[in-house]
């Protein structure tokens, strides 16, 4: 009996969404989506703006409640949480958000340290001992974090963001477009930083981005998100013959094919 039971949660997902949809007035953003990740899986969502990555995300994370459908954390239905069992759900997540969202007013160990303190209410002292290991983990000089955000780079901020995302050693990482407004060179350093946060931690990861390089370094598995709907999912060494149409113009970048210029990625509910 145990032994089935350990089983059974082996193979049910870190994250499982079924049928979910989400409208804005009349904009249908997200028109029945079907998406799992599995545990100790790296899963990136791909597709242009507007199709709905971003509040894919936030609905996920209980920021925003989607208007039909589940949604499913570690075999729970978390779907319209609220209260303590929202909070106790949060522990579970890290997030590195698109631009880092760091407190500016704070120095950079207690941004590492935000989730320890007020989230863990753990002792200050000991939650800096674990922001400077943070700090140094993603690549940065242990004197970076009695700086204050405004003094660091793009890249330096985006590590930092990376470092309070691992910070709790959270189960699961959501990745926000994590490369975006870095140069190439650097984009790459924070996708190898990824890769190795999310190996260490054993942690499960679901990403948005619209960066191909990114997607192929970090994903173990990619899907495609177009029209609101997820219209492809499989290995990320499967991508260059999906056999999908859409999904090769996408991670090809061509100007011809389905997706056209004056596409409606965000569809409108029927009269």
């Amino acid at each position: 009996m145990n032994a089935d039971k350990t089983d059974s949660n082996k193979n049910t997902p870190m994250i499982k969404m079924t049928n979910v949809k989400k409208s804005f007035g009349t904009k249908h953003v997200l028109c029945g989506v079907n998406l799992e990740v599995q545990k100790g899986e790296s899963l990136v969502v791909i597709g242009g703006s507007g199709t709905g990555k971003s509040v894919l995300l936030k609905n996920i994370l209980g920021m925003m409640e989607p208007d039909e459908g589940t949604i499913e954390v570690d075999g729970e239905v978390t779907t319209h949480i609220k209260g303590r069992a929202r909070v106790e759900l949060m522990h579970k997540f890290g997030m590195l958000f698109q631009s880092a969202a760091l407190f500016d007013s704070l120095p950079v160990w207690e941004n590492v340290a935000f989730g320890l303190i007020h989230g863990e209410k753990m002792p200050k002292a000991q939650a800096r001992e674990i922001a400077i290991e943070k700090i140094r983990a993603v690549g940065l000089s242990a004197m970076v974090g009695d700086l204050f955000p405004a003094e660091l780079s793009g890249g330096m901020q985006k590590r930092v963001g990376l470092a309070r995302a691992i910070a709790t050693s959270p189960e699961i990482i959501f990745f926000d477009e994590p490369t975006t407004g870095l140069d190439p060179i650097m984009a790459d350093v924070i996708n190898d930083l990824i890769c190795q946060s999310v190996k260490e931690l054993g942690a499960t990861a679901l990403s948005i981005t619209h960066d191909m390089a990114s997607a192929r370094k970090i994903a173990d598995k990619v899907a495609m998100i177009y029209e609101g709907k997820i219209i492809w999912c499989g290995k990320v060494d499967e991508l260059d013959n999906s056999g999908n149409p859409y999904v090769d113009q996408f991670i090809h970048g061509r100007a011809d094919g389905p997706i056209t210029k004056h596409s409606d990625f965000v569809q409108k509910k029927s009269a």
